[in-house]
């Protein structure tokens, strides 16, 4: 007998409690929320109409839906969404949003009113440009450019006959901040797997690190926040196991991080103290199934929230620092029944880099567990101000949609 079986009335108790203690606040109290709330039924919003969230308050908007969207934009049956959460949605001013898991080919749509723009069929590994909003950066095949997606402009930054199988990650690659910088995976003309960083401002090239010194096999290498370290993840141990390995850009080794996901599914920034971290999910003890931020630099290590359903975490609001998104799965049941665990199951909420604990409330995304591309994968824009995230809408194995939700930040207190 399951625990809902033997204890329906603990449970709406419990659900009642939590959801009259975020209603009597308000709606900063309902973001702000700590407690576990029980997700309200509620239809499936239509395309393109803003919908409300009952227990956040937020205006969201279904933003894909099966079939033709106009011009020249289509998605598939089966998923229509954002393409991971660690990669950037929307380009630096929030003008274009890029669609490109089960669209036609690279779809962009307005920033704002999410309406379809227009489509480029291009197969190259693509990232928004951090600071200039006209710009991505691409890598393919044997060369490195910036393209111009509305003007379909490309410039070749770089192109040599010496590597080929050029990777920015592969899937998980990041320039650095200010876009001067990225690390590339590449197979050198003597066979060997390398990464190198490159300055596409000076159009420099960095030393080779040779893949082949680590253990195991390369998933995906990317640059460091500030541009100076690059980070490469290993699968080791018939792929069970995942460890990361950093070199400076100059090839110089750095912090080795055997154990398992310690942390994993995760994005980096720069703390409040300048260091450059990486915030992710534990799978590992002693903080196992905890979402941690660790230190680039040595290694250290602080747990930010407790044992939980966080699947995904997500740093790409650039310009508010400060903040994690985090992606929740889960079965609300079990989580309502374990008060030691996050209370957050099938939810999106940003929480505090600093250690206090502090949470918004994004979404409840009622997305069942089911394979890789329903997984909502939420992340935010530049500024915070929107959170693109994918659900079945509580059919497993349904249409993956994608959902954009505006978020109401408060006005954070100055000092004099």
């Amino acid at each position: 007998m399951t625990f809902r079986d033997r204890h329906p009335l603990v449970l709406f108790l419990f659900a009642a409690v939590a959801f009259f203690d975020l209603h009597v606040a308000g709606g900063q109290g309902r973001s702000t929320s700590t407690l576990f709330v029980a997700t309200p039924a509620m239809d499936l919003p239509d395309y393109l109409r803003p919908a409300i969230d009952p227990i956040v308050g937020a205006s969201f908007t279904r933003i894909t839906k099966p079939g033709q969207l106009g011009n020249g934009v289509a998605c598939g049956h089966d998923y229509c969404s954002h393409r991971y959460s660690s990669a950037q949605a929307w380009n630096s001013d929030q003008s274009l949003l890029v669609i490109t898991n089960g669209c036609n080919g690279m779809c962009f749509f307005d920033g704002h009113t999410y309406a379809p723009i227009f489509m480029r069929n291009r197969s190259a590994e693509c990232e928004w440009h951090p600071r200039d909003a006209a710009l991505m950066i691409c890598v393919q095949g044997q060369k490195i450019s910036t393209w111009a997606p509305r003007t379909n402009r490309e410039d070749v930054l770089f192109a040599s006959k010496d590597y080929h199988d050029l990777h920015f990650g592969p899937g998980k690659g990041n320039p650095s901040r200010d876009g001067n910088r990225i690390a590339v995976r590449a197979v050198r003309k003597d066979g060997a797997e390398v990464v190198f960083a490159y300055d596409l401002k000076l159009r420099q090239k960095f030393v080779d690190i040779t893949l082949g010194q680590l253990p195991g096999v390369n998933d995906n290498c990317s640059i460091s926040p500030l541009g100076n370290n690059i980070i490469c993840i290993q699968e080791v141990a018939d792929g069970t196991t995942e460890q990361a390995f950093i070199f400076s850009v100059d090839g110089t080794p750095g912090q080795r991080w055997t154990q398992h996901h310690r942390p994993g599914h995760g994005d980096m920034t720069v703390d409040d103290d300048g260091s450059e971290i990486y915030v992710g999910i534990s799978k590992s003890d002693p903080d196992k199934f905890q979402v941690i931020k660790r230190r680039l630099s040595d290694g250290k290590v602080t747990s930010l929230m407790k044992y939980g359903e966080a699947m995904h975490a997500s740093l790409r609001a650039l310009d508010k620092p400060g903040w994690v998104f985090l992606s929740y799965g889960g079965y609300p049941d079990e989580v309502s029944s374990r008060p030691e665990m996050a209370p957050y199951a099938r939810e999106v909420i940003a929480l505090r880099l600093n250690g206090s604990g502090e949470v918004r409330r994004i979404a409840q995304t009622r997305n069942i567990d089911f394979d890789y591309r329903s997984e909502t994968h939420a992340s935010p824009s530049p500024d915070g101000s929107q959170v693109i995230w994918a659900s079945n809408w509580g059919v497993p194995g349904g249409p993956v949609y994608d959902f954009v939700t505006r978020v109401d930040w408060p006005e954070e207190p100055t000092s004099n």
